[in-house]
């Protein structure tokens, strides 16, 4: 089967990382993650991916720390993040370079675009953590960014629902699923599946977005060859 995306962009959640553990990495998820990344990597995709940091620190405040001291904390953990998804795949055999946005020199190299631009038509995997370096930002946005300035032809958004849904499925079990919107249904029907300023930024850029279930083995190489398993906005 053809691929239909030679460049993506893949933003992976904290939660996802930790399973079922709720907090920090879960050793086998996140070799599942890297699996599905080494699959489309090896079908000769150009691969970037942006983590998320909720399963060490989410940016918000709280006692005495004020909301920016809460958001570093945040890009921290999605380092954190970082760190253990390269390592995951360099171990399945992907040569991989986490990028941040804050300088860490003995950890990671600070984010260029160009020199992104160069690992991936070298066939490296880039990771991107730190989020965007400034605080008020999510990882969403993050994601949105990074998939603007890389050129990428999608950006997959690894959630633990299967798509999108009118109403929470767990809750409300006759809600609504979506194969395809606009980039206004998700900003007039408020369908929280990622924060407004993520979703102007793709709208903006006319950045795609596709989101499904990473939970699901297999699931992100059916993304990649066209198969209908989430839900796609554009």
């Amino acid at each position: 089967m053809a691929i239909k995306y030679k460049r993506v962009l893949i933003k992976v959640s904290g939660e996802a990382l930790a399973g079922e553990d709720k907090f920090g990495v879960n050793g086998t998820e996140l070799e599942k993650v890297a699996r599905q990344i080494k699959e489309i990597h090896d079908a000769g995709v150009e691969v970037a991916v942006v983590c998320g940091g909720g399963n060490f620190f989410r940016g918000r405040t709280g006692g005495n720390i004020d909301k920016p001291t809460a958001d570093y904390m945040g890009m921290l953990a999605t380092v954190m993040n970082g760190l253990a998804l390269q390592d995951a795949l360099l171990s399945v055999g992907c040569e991989t370079k986490l990028m941040t946005a804050i300088e860490i020199r003995d950890m990671a190299e600070g984010y260029a675009r160009r020199k992104a631009l160069d690992y991936l038509s070298e066939g490296k995997i880039v990771v991107f953590g730190g989020g965007t370096g400034s605080p008020f930002f999510t990882t969403d946005t993050t994601a949105a960014l990074r998939a603007a300035e890389i050129g990428a032809d999608v950006l997959l958004l690894a959630k633990n629902v299967d798509a999108v849904y009118s109403a929470d499925p767990d809750v409300d079990p006759s809600a609504e699923r979506y194969t395809e919107l606009t980039y206004m249904d998700i900003i007039e029907k408020d369908l929280k599946v990622m924060d407004l300023t993520a979703a102007t930024l793709c709208k903006d850029t006319n950045t795609m977005i596709y989101v499904f279930a990473l939970a699901t083995e297999g699931n992100l190489m059916k993304v990649i060859n066209g198969e209908n398993v989430g839900t796609l906005i554009k």
